[in-house]
């Protein structure tokens, strides 16, 4: 008989509590910090913990690993007159007679705490795992026993812990040999492990880096002795579930001060036996390490080897998680909702420390983020975080190539972009889109409109024509800027850099007129279609794009009195309508003007620039979006024969229309819908009909999200790799929570805010539905197709989440530098209170905003009555559908001071003309 499934609840500040969590698969949970220590923990303490691709304490591992304890984290108590009792559940005996105990689970920022009791053996133990939220790259475990019994028990505590101590690529490459560079050296409190080379057949280099596990017991005394060699430990026939030297309790280990070269090592700490009285505790402290070989490790051992010590820094960890958070928060009547936000608004934060590739279901990759998630995870912080963004962003730009492309191979520092070196050159025809998207909005909430005017360099390698040919006078020695003819590295605007990405995707088109989809778009796993593909969907994003330029030109015109701005000499290639025409609806005209403008550029630039009227760029810009739009209204919209109506997305490979009716069912795509509505290309009667179709092709009436895609029932190899997929996995056809959160701001963004809210109201329930979701609070990327989510925290879904929510549902968004109070909130959303608030900053100053609503109204029956700024109405704040507040009101306060609005909303029949 299947068990009910008991989901989480949550405690207090974001703390939730989940009772029998080993019961769940899958289940990982994140311990980092922004040092660059970052490590996964499951409910019987596996996973792995590293600083990066080549620098792993225990074995890398998959989701697929997760079931296979034989290398987690492990602590044992030998109990006289009954053998070894793990406490995280991994010997044998326990696996197989789990009814025998009781395991609940408490988590929070960024913390994990394992409880588990045996109630046949009188003991109870607490294990709780965190990395401090400092300079130090170390994980730190605690585990406190206690008698529960009601008669004294003889223990022998015994920690071990894997030392890999190498790259997450001699997992199988070279496992054995580079085991055969460990140089392991125990001392008075554990095992350290220095391999001497970092193994590469490319070129071997000598290691500086060494991996450590030390403990000691509550009171800060070392361990008796260690087993630090693994087959040693585990003795033949033996695991790391049932290893030989705690099974027999054997006391044959090492001293401190021992060497011992070439083995695999396990950080295996042997600690004095002790008799434990009825209601008596003892605690463990255990200390993982990774570090340069030179490190003071005794000084890390005084700093944490204590009991006292782990808690200190176990509630300064909370302290510093809770601080950050605060940055922002809501208060929207239903506390689970507001502590599930929480867990969202640390996605993020996440994502910037672990990447894309350092959790158990992101095991893909190397490392390092993608192009696109440099941009969106930006969105977030810019919310969160705002002060360092600008840095931030400026040296984003210089991954930006002179003919519209980028780096795809990122460095580990700001800023730093490499050449490819894999030959796999491809391109995204969606890269040139972000940077637009994310640095309005920084400019939005700052009104840094010189910031347009701030100059970058360019990103250089042997890629040209993007990557349709390759520039043969370049090589390495140059290095990554691009240089002029005079062997200076060109430097342009940040405005130049914007206006290249989408001018030449203007001209980059297929036969069928649309933005080429080139190596794959958003969709990555559209990679099958190079050269006949085109991305409907990004045509319109760019088609938005160039209309958002437009204004920007219009705001650097106004308010900075500029009449021109300077631009590279080739550009002017781009902007023909300053020098004839080119025919827009002739892909190959528009295409032959392109090359013209690669070649002039081709290795290097003149370095000379023009200046160009302002008013004139603008209304080359405005022809081209408004070309873009009435050729996307006219030819890509489809109604099939059941009547529902939709924007096409695609054309595959052969040059065929991927959407619409079709032999094997209806094709219709999320995206293609999305950046219509959200770029203003869906007129507002197509955005109710999108509507409709979405609901009928794509709703997933059990899960609630959004599906990606119908059902295909064909392996597309002329559109992508998604089609080899199982429909509703991954993206093909999953409830994909990226893009479907999308979705809902742009709903919400036209003005459909029932709409947009039904879109995040659903995905939300489902996450909490534990018996269907089976994750921790927070969103993942995706839910498959048994509702299962996937790929959780390291996701740009929580970035859209945030920034829907802020800026279109509390409607607290920027203009150019003004605080804009825009609220969409419905009925709903009040719920029965009538109130919510949302705390955020604005002018580097912390804001709240309070919404009453107590007539309760529904959006579009309210306006805006009275705002009270900080206790007090103001004269110059003018009530309406939406409320513009200076700049100047909020930054003539001091810097330290609150800013608190309260905002009452009436009817709008109360309208004030």
């Amino acid at each position: 008989m299947t068990q009910q499934v008991q989901g989480w609840q949550f405690l207090e500040d974001g703390t939730f509590l989940l009772n029998r969590p080993e019961a769940t698969k899958e289940l990982y949970f994140p311990l980092a910090n922004e040092a660059g220590m970052m490590a996964a923990i499951t409910p019987r303490l596996h996973g792995d913990s590293k600083t990066g691709q080549h620098h792993f304490l225990l074995p890398p591992v998959s989701v697929e690993d997760l079931h296979n304890t034989k290398s987690a984290r492990n602590f044992w108590f030998f109990l006289d007159g009954y053998g070894p009792w793990s406490v995280t559940g991994n010997t044998p005996r326990q696996i197989l007679a789990q009814e025998q105990e009781s395991v609940s689970l408490r988590a929070g920022f960024l913390w994990h705490q394992i409880t588990r009791e045996n109630q046949a053996l009188g003991l109870k133990c607490e294990v709780t795992n965190l990395v401090p939220a400092n300079e130090d790259r170390v994980e730190l475990m605690k585990v406190k026993i206690t008698n529960t019994g009601e008669r004294e028990v003889t223990l022998t505590p015994t920690a071990a812990i894997p030392i890999y101590g190498r790259s997450a690529d001699n997992l199988r490459d070279h496992r054995h040999v580079t085991s055969l560079l460990h140089r392991i050296m125990t001392t008075q409190y554990g095992v350290v492990v220095t391999p001497t080379l970092i193994f590469d057949e490319r070129g071997h280099r000598a290691n500086r880096v060494a991996y450590a596990v030390f403990g000691a017991d509550g009171q800060g005394q070392p361990p008796v002795g260690f087993f630090p060699v693994l087959a040693e430990f585990i003795g033949e026939g033996g695991t790391l579930e049932w290893p030989q030297k705690v099974v027999e309790n054997s006391d044959d280990f090492r001293g401190a001060g021992q060497q011992i070269a070439g083995y695999e090592a396990v950080g295996a700490l042997r600690f004095a036996s002790l008799r434990l009285k009825p209601k008596e505790t003892k605690s463990y402290i255990i200390i993982m390490v990774i570090g340069p070989h030179d490190t003071d490790f005794e000084a890390l051992v005084r700093k944490y080897g204590q009991e006292s010590a782990f808690d200190q820094y176990w509630q300064a960890n909370r302290r510093y998680w809770q601080e950050k958070l605060a940055r922002l928060s809501f208060h929207t009547g239903e506390q689970n909702y507001d502590d599930w936000l929480k867990w969202v608004t640390i996605q993020p934060i996440l994502r910037r420390i672990y990447g894309c590739s350092f959790l158990p279901h992101h095991d893909y990759g190397r490392g390092g983020r993608g192009w696109r998630d440099l941009w969106q995870d930006c969105l977030a912080l810019l919310l969160i975080e705002a002060a360092d963004v600008r840095h931030l962003l400026l040296n984003n730009f210089a991954g930006v190539r002179i003919d519209g492309s980028n780096a795809t191979i990122i460095g580990t520092k700001p800023g730093e972009f490499i050449a490819d070196r894999n030959n796999i050159p491809r391109i995204w025809s969606d890269h040139g889109v972000w940077p637009l998207l994310t640095t309005k909005l920084y400019l939005d909430l700052t009104g840094d409109l010189a910031f347009l005017l701030a100059e970058q360099t360019y990103f250089k390698d042997h890629l040209t024509h993007r990557a349709k040919a390759i520039d043969q006078q370049w090589t390495a020695a140059d290095g990554n800027k691009q240089k002029d003819r005079h062997g200076r590295v060109y430097r342009g605007t940040i405005l130049e850099h914007l206006l290249l990405q989408n001018m030449t995707a203007f001209f980059n088109v297929g036969d069928h007129n649309n933005h080429r989809l080139e190596g794959a778009d958003w969709n990555d796993a559209l990679d099958l279609a190079p050269e006949k593909g085109e991305t409907v969907a990004f045509t319109s994003f760019y088609a938005g794009n160039l209309l958002e330029l437009s204004r920007l030109l219009a705001a650097l015109r106004d308010r900075l009195h500029l009449e021109t701005v300077e631009l590279a000499t080739e550009m002017m290639i781009l902007f023909d309508s300053l020098a004839g025409r080119v025919d827009y609806d002739s892909p190959s005209a528009k295409r032959a003007l392109l090359n013209k403008y690669f070649d002039s550029c081709r290795h290097t630039v003149a370095g000379t620039k023009v200046a160009v009227k302002i008013d004139d760029l603008i209304a080359d810009l405005n022809a081209k979006a408004e070309w873009m739009v009435q050729h996307l209204r006219k030819n890509e919209w489809v109604i099939n024969k059941e009547g529902f109506a939709w924007f096409n997305g695609y054309y595959d490979n052969d040059g065929q229309r991927v959407e619409g009716d079709h032999p094997k069912g209806v094709r219709m795509t999320l995206t293609g819908q999305v950046f219509a509505i959200m770029s203003g290309v869906a007129t507002d009667e197509q955005v109710q009909k999108i509507v409709q179709a979405a609901d009928h092709y794509l709703l997933d009436k059990e899960i609630g999200g959004y599906r990606l895609n119908s059902d295909f029932r064909e392996l597309k190899l002329n559109l992508g790799r998604a089609f080899g997929f199982a429909y509703g996995h991954k993206e093909n056809g999953a409830v994909f929570n990226h893009m479907a959160i999308m979705y809902a701001y742009a709903l919400y963004k036209r003005g459909f805010v029932r709409e947009g809210r039904f879109v995040l109201n659903t995905l939300y329930r489902h996450c909490c539905d534990f018996a269907k979701s089976r994750i921790y609070p927070g969103i993942p990327e995706y839910f498959n197709a048994q509702g299962r989510g996937m790929y959780h925290y390291l996701t740009g879904s929580a970035s859209w989440f945030l920034l829907t929510l802020v800026t279109e549902t509390f409607g607290i968004k920027g203009d150019l530098g003004d605080l804009i109070i825009e609220p969409k909130l419905t009925k709903d959303d009040f719920g029965s209170g009538g109130r919510l608030a949302i705390t955020t900053y604005f002018a580097g100053r912390k804001l709240t905003v309070a919404y009453e609503n107590p007539e309760h109204l529904d959006y579009g029956a309210y306006r805006i009555g009275t705002i009270e700024f900080n206790g007090q109405e103001r004269r110059e704040i003018t009530p309406g559908a939406s409320v513009r507040i200076k700049r100047e009101l909020l930054t003539q306060l001091p810097a330290a001071q609150e800013l608190n609005l309260v905002v009452v909303l009436t009817a709008n029949r109360d309208r004030i003309n």
